[in-house]
């Protein structure tokens, strides 16, 4: 099983799983990174179930909301409706369905860990940004817990973030920053009696 049969596998269930790996700081420590503003367009990228999605939309902003998982999706149409300044797109990190400068804000919220490339998928992120736009990863710090890999199937085991700020850099952003965010991701173990621990990084930076 890749990362795109689990997460359509696990989508009906992903919201109570989140609220078990982190909290709801984390996104607001990514839409104060940003500084959001009310009225602009922010593409949540790895939109999972709308976790980021949800604090956008409740500051303000019209969202591109990105998933390779039509059944993560379908998940975001149900809960926010036609209502809702919420626009799903299917796409994968290689090339994402997002013009050139199209948005003012991109946030990858546990996202890059699972990407085949974080180096070609941040380069997508900053091409789909305005010239001064802002772009907010939250993804884990490097670990060790190899049944993350097994049971979430992860495709990395977190970052070293002297390396995200290279990859941030050579993506063409400035300002750069990445720090701690405050607090953990922690997990259980499906399969033993093993429980992850991870600290999780915020990196920013602009176009």
């Amino acid at each position: 099983m890749d990362s795109k049969a689990y997460f359509d596998q696990v989508a009906d269930q992903w919201d109570q799983m989140r609220q078990e790996l982190f909290s709801d700081n984390l996104r607001e420590a990514a839409l104060n990174a940003a500084d959001v503003e009310a009225g602009q367009v922010a593409a949540d990228v790895g939109a999972g179930a709308g976790f980021i999605t949800e604090g956008l939309l409740q500051r303000g902003l019209r969202v591109i909301a990105v998933d390779q998982s039509e059944a993560m999706l379908e998940v975001m149409r149900k809960k926010f409706g036609a209502a809702h300044a919420v626009d799903c797109r299917w796409g994968e990190s290689s090339a994402l369905p997002i013009a050139d400068g199209e948005v003012d804000y991109v946030f990858a919220n546990m996202y890059l860990h699972h990407v085949e490339s974080p180096l070609d998928a941040i380069r997508e992120m900053a091409r789909a940004l305005k010239t001064g736009g802002k772009l907010v990863i939250t993804d884990m710090d490097e670990h060790d817990y190899e049944f993350l890999r097994v049971e979430q199937h992860d495709r990395w085991l977190g970052f070293k973030r002297q390396d995200v700020q290279r990859w941030f850099a050579e993506a063409g952003l400035k300002n750069v920053s990445v720090d701690y965010v405050g607090e953990n991701c922690c997990a259980e173990s499906t399969g033993s009696c093993e429980t992850a621990d991870i600290s999780v990084f915020i990196a920013s930076g602009e176009k």
